[in-house]
């Protein structure tokens, strides 16, 4: 057994110091999870993605990443190589070398899973700006005959954007709008927000 724990230790230690290194040179982080999705969809160890359907089996099969499984490697040669010469009980320097490669599997999985939600896309969706009120930022002519713009707040955080109206009359600086359609990848078109909305920001 001792040789088994060599080896699952050099393995996965090797594994896991091979994909820092790719990390470090940007070539290492597509291998769990693909950035346009949570991690929910990362790849797992049987080459299909993981689309939360099956939940029985699946949650289990989202863990076995490439980064999970080398670090249970490691850690699983390592407690093994560890516990054998002070534990006389090879069925129990077993049982320690699993719970060390199963509690680091967890772990990587947990701040793997963690690190991938601070890194989500935090690229403002314009097409969800339908239905919000903003306010004019450069007047907006009339009959769409030119381009103003509007902030809005949107994800949080207030944007610019620029914004047509299919009113006959201009809409001038300070108006409170609202968005009505998206009409181009940073335009959207407006029109007077209804006059609740108007007086709750007065």
């Amino acid at each position: 057994m001792e040789t088994v724990y060599l080896v699952c230790a050099l393995a996965g230690g090797t594994l896991l110091v091979c994909q820092f290194l790719l990390s470090l040179l940007g070539l290492g982080g597509h291998h769990d999870v693909s950035t346009d999705h949570d991690f929910d969809t990362d790849h797992s160890l049987d080459g299909h993605h993981e689309t939360g359907h099956d939940h029985g089996h699946g949650s289990f099969l989202q863990l076995l990443t490439f980064r999970t499984v080398a670090a249970a490697l490691a850690f699983f040669g390592l407690a093994g190589l560890t516990a054998g010469p002070r534990l006389a009980d090879e069925t129990l320097t077993l049982a320690v070398a699993v719970g060390a490669g199963a509690a680091a599997l967890l772990a990587v999985a947990w701040m793997m899973k963690s690190l991938y939600r601070l890194r989500a896309d935090g690229t403002v969706r314009i097409d969800r700006a339908v239905g919000h009120t903003g306010t004019v930022y450069l007047t907006i002519p009339p009959g769409k005959a030119g381009v103003g713009k509007v902030t809005l707040t949107l994800q949080n955080r207030t944007v610019e954007c620029q914004a047509v109206t299919q009113r006959e009359e201009s809409l001038p600086t300070g108006a409170k709008v609202v968005v009505v359609a998206v009409v181009g990848p940073d335009t959207v078109e407006v029109t007077t927000a209804p006059e609740p909305e108007r007086s709750a920001h007065v």
